[in-house]
């Protein structure tokens, strides 16, 4: 009996400047089954799936629904065929309430005018369901980046699409709705629903996927059932070599003080109460403190008022024994502070400059890449650039010309990570610095951030991650709800107390 088949892309190609994203690559999805799609940072599953969804047009190959071949021109057809997308890099209007982005492009009018009481109806049903928590009238610019992830899915569901494509789904989410997730992938396939997950994290793709195929820069490397292989095996595919996947380190020597926070207090932008309330902690020269929590308990506040980019409405900060309370993101910079953002897109990148100027965008001014005159030194930008692609493996189809805007969600993460690493500075604030990379880029950056350490950097870590916070942080403390709720070492605990800290069930008393 010949496999049932719901959808074929057979021998694609997608070319771009300087690169080809897809080389003849052919994969094929079952009806109810959930197909993972893995790979290194850039090696083309994104570009295969916009392919799919009608964003991009390939230079040859085609698709089969159902074993007939369709044409997709644009994701207006891909809707029509029942193709639904969740992003990695969210399709969302800023300005819009979550409610007009989950309805947009299948409104409801009467008359000419909008029916918003049913869809409101239908979206929170289905939040209730599927356990993905939402406020319908919040504007997405207001929203922390895991209630947009959420507002993504349901913007999907919504459309009671057959073959979902699920592009980095979990990279913001906690493991808690990572789990729930999880269980609605499996429940969406029993009731026939055909799944595409892109995913960087082996162990959700252990647990859901029936089958994962490997893509290896631009090429099909081969399609395996789950049940045959193991994570071993899956990142020496995807990678072409065996993977440290454990955290290689020796013990931390602390040093003086190098980030001090005294009782600071951070107001919110989507409610009355505060964000973050008279939270007071240090960082020393040769340590990873990480901030472990639920997403939406005030990192993001306090990741932004230590940066700059959020005032704080009490308390004080101090970095390098300098009082930066109420100093510019420069001064800040200047002081020796380097920041990996939650969000590369909104704080780290400007999308249509060139990876060259993005590079330099913390640096532009100082003598070496700007003359007396103000006039950039552009021969030297593009050596320096040149050189941080080299050396952190950054993969761009036009090498350092190349629109930050054209380049995959890993490397763009790779860009802001070689900046902010190779300038001078004595404190790295990095937020989620492993999200939407590979598992060879993250044992990289994990490298990266005990060499830090280990030449006596202090490094505060905000991950959502706990295998990572876990593995690779020395001293860790628990937010909930805008307040420390606990603080300990990674070597005495475990996922099962920190998440009973994390969810707000358990509080101690710090010394």
């Amino acid at each position: 009996m010949e496999d049932n088949y719901t959808i074929e892309m057979l021998n694609i190609t997608k070319r771009f400047p300087g690169i080809i994203a897809n080389d003849n690559i052919s994969i094929q999805l079952k009806k109810g089954e959930i197909l993972a799609l893995l790979g290194e940072n850039g090696a083309g599953k994104s570009t295969l799936m916009s392919v799919l969804f009608g964003l991009y047009q390939p230079e040859e190959g085609v698709i089969k629904k159902d074993g007939r071949e369709v044409k997709i021109n644009d994701p207006n057809d891909a809707n029509a065929l029942g193709i639904g997308m969740v992003h990695q890099h969210f399709k969302l209007v800023q300005c819009f309430s979550v409610l007009d982005n989950i309805i947009l492009g299948v409104e409801t009018t009467k008359n000419g005018i909008l029916q918003k009481s049913e869809a409101r109806k239908k979206v929170m049903a289905l939040s209730e369901k599927f356990g993905l928590k939402v406020n319908p009238d919040a504007l997405v610019e207001d929203i922390t980046v895991g209630m947009q992830q959420r507002t993504e899915i349901l913007k999907m569901l919504y459309r009671e699409n057959d073959i979902l494509i699920f592009d980095e789904p979990t990279a913001v989410l906690t493991p808690a709705e990572i789990d729930d997730l999880m269980k609605i992938m499996k429940s969406l396939a029993k009731e026939g629903k055909s799944i595409l997950f892109i995913s960087h994290k082996l162990n959700e793709i252990m647990e859901v996927a029936d089958r994962c195929s490997v893509l290896r820069r631009g090429k099909y490397v081969g399609t395996v059932n789950i049940s045959d292989t193991t994570p071993a095996e899956l990142s020496r595919m995807m990678v072409g070599h065996d993977v440290q996947l454990v955290v290689d380190k020796k013990e931390a020597t602390p040093g003086e003080v190098v980030l001090k926070l005294d009782n600071i207090t951070v107001p919110s932008r989507m409610h009355k109460n505060n964000a973050v309330k008279n939270v007071s902690f240090e960082v020393r020269k040769g340590e990873i403190v990480c901030i472990a929590g639920i997403d939406g308990n005030g990192q993001t506040e306090l990741a932004e008022a230590i940066s700059g980019l959020e005032k704080v409405s009490k308390g004080s900060i101090s970095l390098c024994g300098k009082d930066i309370t109420h100093s510019s993101i420069r001064e800040r910079t200047l002081t020796g502070m380097s920041h990996i953002p939650g969000d590369r897109h909104k704080h780290g990148l400007i999308l249509d400059y060139p990876l060259d100027y993005n590079i330099v965008l913390q640096r532009y001014f100082e003598d070496e890449f700007s003359n007396k005159a103000g006039f950039l030194k552009k021969d030297e930008i593009r050596k320096y650039s040149d050189r941080l692609i080299d050396e952190y493996d950054i993969r761009s189809g036009q090498g350092s010309v190349t629109p930050a805007r054209s380049m995959s969600g890993g490397n763009q993460q790779k860009a802001i990570i070689a900046r902010e690493m190779d300038r001078k500075h004595e404190f790295l604030l990095a937020v989620q610095p492993t999200r939407g990379v590979d598992v060879g880029a993250i044992e990289s950056i994990h490298k990266q951030l005990v060499a830090e350490r280990d030449a006596g950097k202090a490094i505060l870590l905000i991950s959502f991650e706990l295998e990572e916070v876990l593995s690779v942080s020395d001293r860790i403390l628990v937010i909930y709800e805008g307040e420390i709720v606990g603080e300990f070492n990674p070597k005495e605990t475990n996922r099962e107390e920190l998440g009973l800290y994390m969810a707000g069930a358990k509080r101690k008393e710090r010394s």
